[in-house]
């Protein structure tokens, strides 16, 4: 299951909305073929794996993802595994999918054995966004991405955010970009820094990410990188309606702007435009409000090496919490960039695979 973990994650920015599915084929504790979903309308993890495989009869599949059971881009997985003769699948979990699940209680009716749950975590962990998509249409999967120093700020005294982390980081960081449906700042940091919001990495995205910002009632600059308007889609400004006469003249541009008056409505209207995932990058000010209101459904933080003594907190939020009754996240990675160090947190384990 590790080694199918593994391979999955290599369809990372290229299957969204579909999950990352790796799979391995074994007899006898023997790899015969392994295989991933690569490609958005491609062939699934199993069959790829099939296809590498001379004779899959009495073997084993392990997949990180229940087999689907419908014919949609691809054909049913289940019956590929059935027709080739495997007589035992394991999975860490079921697909929550309407249409996609069902694989697990066909299998069992062809008389293959199943055992679901190894490596439910991990999965879970590996499709977070697809999982909460599928459960919470409502409103997007929320990551927030912060490069920080060892005493906590995301920029120094005056301002200066580049760059806290190194090279290293800051390429993981072009290739995490490409998982997500949507790429956001707040209107204070797209002012101050004036980001791109762009994928430049090892991982060219199968559909660029939107270019979020949320502005609240800030006005923005129509000269902004952010705003222009190229490949991917126009860009994105969430503004209060009191504000919302600001974004006239964005809009004749071809910013295209949302009105929402808090972060609640404002994560509903992008999800209306059909945004699954979002990964939020600053500034603290929004961080800090998503985070108060419980909005916040993974944290990647990279920590830098280096004091700054006063700066921007990293984190901005307005609500104290006694150590007694605060709340714990789960730690999905802990693993090292170059000299920075990246901790990744999970807030629920609720939409386990």
């Amino acid at each position: 299951m590790a080694r199918a973990l593994t391979l999955a994650i290599r369809g990372w920015g290229r299957v969204a909305p579909n999950p990352m599915v790796g799979a391995v084929v074994l007899r006898d504790g023997v790899a015969l073929a392994e295989g991933f979903h690569a490609e958005f309308g491609g062939a699934h993890a199993e069959r790829v794996a099939l296809d590498h495989c001379a004779d899959a009869r009495g073997a084993t599949c392990v997949v990180t993802l229940e087999p689907c059971a419908h014919t949609g881009k691809t054909p049913p997985c289940v019956e590929a595994l059935v027709e080739r003769g495997v007589t035992r699948v394991v999975t860490a979990g079921r697909d929550p999918h309407p249409v996609g699940g069902g694989g697990l209680d066909r299998l069992r009716a062809a008389g293959v054995e199943v055992e679901v749950g190894v490596g439910a975590r991990e999965a879970a962990a590996l499709n977070a966004g697809y999982l909460w998509s599928t459960a919470r249409p409502d409103r997007p999967f929320v990551a927030v991405k912060v490069a920080a120093s060892l005493d906590g700020f995301l920029a120094d005294h005056a301002g200066r955010s580049q760059w806290i982390s190194g090279p290293e980081a800051r390429e993981w960081a072009q290739w995490l970009r490409a998982g997500f449906d949507a790429i956001a700042v707040g209107g204070r940091t797209a002012v101050a820094d004036d980001p791109r919001l762009t994928v430049r990495g090892p991982v060219t995205p199968r559909v660029p990410p939107a270019r979020v910002v949320f502005a609240g009632d800030l006005p923005l600059p129509a000269s902004l990188r952010v705003l222009q308007v190229e490949g991917g889609g126009p860009p994105m400004v969430v503004m209060r309606s009191q504000a919302a006469g600001l974004g006239r003249d964005l809009g004749a541009s071809g910013v295209r702007v949302l009105v929402a008056d808090d972060l609640p409505a404002s994560l509903r209207a992008l999800a209306e435009t059909g945004i699954r995932t979002i990964l939020v990058e600053g500034g603290g000010r929004l961080i800090g409000g998503l985070l108060d209101q419980g909005l916040v459904d993974r944290v990647y933080r990279m920590t830098a090496p280096l004091w700054l003594g006063r700066g921007t907190p990293a984190f901005g939020g307005e609500t104290a919490r006694d150590l007694s009754n605060a709340e714990r996240w789960t730690v999905v990675e802990r693993r090292a960039w170059g000299e920075d160090t990246l901790l990744v947190v999970d807030r629920a384990l609720c939409l386990r695979a």
